[in-house]
């Protein structure tokens, strides 16, 4: 299969590219990014970049590296969100040109045979490699390698391979670091860039000593300061020379290359940053890790590299038999997923991970609803860290709800470091049901670990916070209960309503969940005691919540379950008269027009069947389901694997299945024309919750698993492994049945349909 430049073939661990093509050079660069949860390297050239302006970002991203400036209102209100926080394109260290003869090699003029770049997502590496003629006939077969060490989240690594075919002479080799960077800057599209103009990190010092480079550059707001480093190594002799200017250091080796024989040049490259330490600690540890990296030598940490993605893969790998284009999507998801995570408790998953600048780099409810479950299923770990970090900036959250008149925490809808950055509120910070979506997901480590520990010693504190915002934010209304007005649910085509359905149920399911964890707590006298001295929680306290739980208001009428109050009395977006170059909607019309129809950016009251699913009977599954269907235009990412999920439950298996191909190849094949600007890190986590938990029917509890298996017809079988109560359970399903092994650990109680069993070895069950 054909896209463009990209080649997909049979092989599914490898994305290939045949021919760098132009027009689809900056989706490249997104598909080939190399990242590993704190350095981000979009997949630009070592050599540079030739073309027309605008068609490539020569990117590299630091996980949690941000600038923030006053965000300029043209009429502000008491409230609004008062900076923007970008993440910051930073220093370029990956800079490598090849010199024959005083001829520069450059993928874009020169003439080049032979051309093949991949990413390899068992090794965890992008490779290139090519035949480059010079003009003077010469050729040369170069082999390039770079990766971001999953061993060393400060460190990547290149390795440049060049072997003369045809002659014996010198080559030059010219490693730069390039500290004259700036992001791009937003063109209408509130998907994409920045709003900084020009470079904002500032470069204040140049170092080098022998073959280490490094600089210092320092933020002006935020007071980042970052040291970048590169060290070298090469398999043969050579001299060196070294030339500072201003903001660009080159570092030069030349060496006398032998016909037929490889020169292997290796570069590694550091990012150190933080707020607290002094400029010489981070030079220390620039200087110390790169010092370490040449010593253990490249080769140790492609190991390491490919030994952590053979753990990773263990339990992270969907096995499809079938559909080889299918199977190499799942593949590209998951494996961007883990490239991308935040794993140190202090950062998160961005919307676009850090393969681009979309969103800025902002966290959004997107982590908690998509990426986390993904995780909490193959590697509980990294789901515990991404909970640390919305436990790290509680505090921020706090301020929030305090800044807006209201008890509790109310966490920011878009934001790095915890600080509401969301200018336009009506589909920002009124989306309210991010904190519950937060305690769901407390909720649902706490179900599938056990690990009460952490419920302990931080999930309380942002379910009674949180709980406590949404206490004091709702309203009893007689002849309706409970309910929560002036909200902004998931779909962000309709704002600022009373009683968004999937607001309130998520939050009503919060209460139930905190009230039921705090009472269980009570059995314990220490802990009831820290929960008493920390929070002040009260009998009474939780007397209410239950209460507001119970008469918690739902709208129905007209036979369906309303969005909201009003969306059912709204005309019906004129779909038919909407042309299709005018989509998605919100680059077309204004708000205004938006928000007065019945027409959805994204799934809502449907994600609540998924995710909230025993509230709802199947009769009202299925007369909603067909019912929003048609208003949904899916133009959020987010959106069909939702749809694709809930179909999935409904025996709408053909209609799954189409959703279901938008997400697993929405990168890949490019749906929404964007991934030039980051890879929709939700779509991807979203494929595979499709198939565990949309054909496979996955669901649980505190108690076991529950599944109900259907299969595509266009499978032959799929096979995946889920960690639950810390065993691991693999499930193969086929035409004729479902096998369930356990492949780690103790027994689980599991459940096939109705059919409840102890998983202790292996089961087969024929599908119905």
């Amino acid at each position: 299969m054909r896209q463009g430049s990209i080649i997909y073939p049979n092989e599914p661990w490898t994305i290939t590219e045949e021919t760098p093509a132009l027009v689809n050079n900056q989706r490249s660069e997104t598909v080939f990014a190399v990242a590993n949860g704190y350095i981000g390297m979009r997949g630009s050239f070592e050599e540079g970049f030739s073309g027309s302006e605008g068609l490539s970002l020569n990117g590299t991203y630091l996980n949690g590296f941000y600038e923030s400036t006053p965000i300029q209102y043209g009429e502000e209100a008491f409230g609004y969100a008062k900076n923007r926080q970008t993440m910051l394109n930073v220093t370029d260290s990956k800079g490598i040109e090849l010199w024959v003869n005083g001829e520069r090699f450059d993928v874009w003029k020169s003439t080049v045979q032979e051309y093949r770049r991949q990413l390899h997502m068992r090794q965890g590496t992008m490779t290139r490699s090519l035949r480059w003629k010079t003009g003077q006939g010469k050729l040369l077969d170069l082999h390039i390698e770079r990766f971001a060490s999953f061993a060393e989240k400060h460190l990547a690594l290149i390795r440049y391979r060049v072997t003369p075919l045809n002659f014996s002479g010198p080559l030059r080799i010219v490693s730069t670091m390039n500290g004259e960077v700036t992001n791009q800057v937003t063109m209408g599209d509130p998907r994409t860039g920045s709003g900084f103009a020009g470079q904002v990190l500032l470069t204040k010092e140049l170092k080098e000593n022998g073959t280490y480079g490094g600089m210092l550059h320092r933020t002006k707001n935020t007071e980042f300061t970052l040291v970048s480093g590169m060290e070298h190594d090469l398999n043969t002799a050579y001299t060196a020379t070294t030339v500072m200017q201003d903001q660009r250091m080159e570092m030069t080796f030349t060496v006398e290359a032998v016909q037929g024989e490889a020169v292997m040049f290796d570069k590694f490259i550091s990012y150190h940053s933080c707020k607290e330490e002094t400029q010489a600690d981070l030079w220390f540890r620039s200087i110390a890790l790169l010092t370490s990296a040449k010593t253990k030598g490249y080769e140790w940490y492609q190991s390491q590299q490919a030994d952590i993605l053979a753990e990773f893969w263990s339990t992270a790998d969907i096995s499809v038999e079938g559909d080889p284009a299918l199977q190499q999507g799942l593949r590209f998801n998951a494996y961007h997923l883990f490239q991308s995570v935040g794993r140190d408790g202090e950062t998160n998953m961005g919307a676009k991970g850090i393969t681009g600048e979309g969103y800025e780099g902002h966290y959004f409810w997107d982590t908690e609803t998509y990426v986390l479950p993904f995780f909490l299923y193959t590697n509980p770990s990294i789901a515990r860290q991404l909970l640390k970090y919305r436990h790290r900036i509680l505090p921020k959250a706090k301020a929030r709800a305090a800044e807006l008149g209201y008890a509790g925490a109310l966490y920011a809808w878009r934001t790095i470091d915890g600080e509401e950055t969301s200018p336009y509120y009506p589909a920002g910070s009124a989306q309210l049901h991010i904190n519950a979506d937060i305690a769901y997901a407390v909720k649902k480590y706490v179900e599938a670990t056990n690990d009460d520990a952490y419920l302990l010693e931080e999930g309380l504190d942002i379910l009674i916070e949180t709980c406590r915002f949404f206490a004091d934010a709702g309203d009893w209304i007689e002849g309706k209960g409970f309910c929560l007005n002036g909200v902004t649910g998931p779909d962000e085509y309709t704002a600022m309503v009373n009683n968004n359905t999937y607001t309130n149920v998520m939050v009503k399911d919060q209460l139930e969940f905190t009230v039921h964890s705090l009472r269980r707590m009570k059995n314990d006298i220490n802990a009831w005691n820290r929960l008493i001295l920390c929070h002040q929680v009260s009998d009474q306290e939780l007397d209410e919540w239950s209460r507001m739980a119970e008469q918690m208001y739902v709208h129905r009428a007209k036979g369906l379950i309303g969005q909201d109050d009003s969306f059912l009395d709204k005309a019906v977006w004129d779909f038919e008269g909407t042309p299709k170059d005018k989509y998605p909607l919100l680059l077309h019309y204004h708000p205004m027009v938006i928000y007065k129809y019945q027409v959805l950016k994204q799934a809502d009251l449907v994600l609540a069947f998924y995710l909230q699913g025993h509230r709802f009977t199947k009769e009202e599954k299925l007369a909603n389901y067909w019912y929003y269907e048609p208003l949904t235009t899916h133009d959020s990412s987010l959106s069909a694997c939702i749809y694709a999920i809930v179909a999935a439950e409904l025996g709408e298996i053909e209609k799954a299945y189409d959703y279901f191909m938008q997400s697993a190849r929405m990168d890949l094949d490019d749906f929404h024309g964007n991934v030039k600007d980051g890879i929709h890190s939700a779509s991807m986590a979203g494929s595979w919750l499709t198939i565990v938990n949309g054909f496979a029917g996955m669901r649980h509890d505190e108690h076991e698993l529950t599944f109900c298996p259907t299969i595509p017809a266009a499978w032959s079988s799929y096979a995946f492994r889920v960690q639950y109560h810390g065993s691991i359970v693999e499930v193969t399903v086929t035409k004729d049945a479902a096998t369930y092994t356990l492949a780690v650990g103790e027994p689980v109680r599991l459940k096939h349909g109705n059919k409840p069993f102890v998983l202790e070895d292996s089961m087969t069950i024929e599908l119905q």
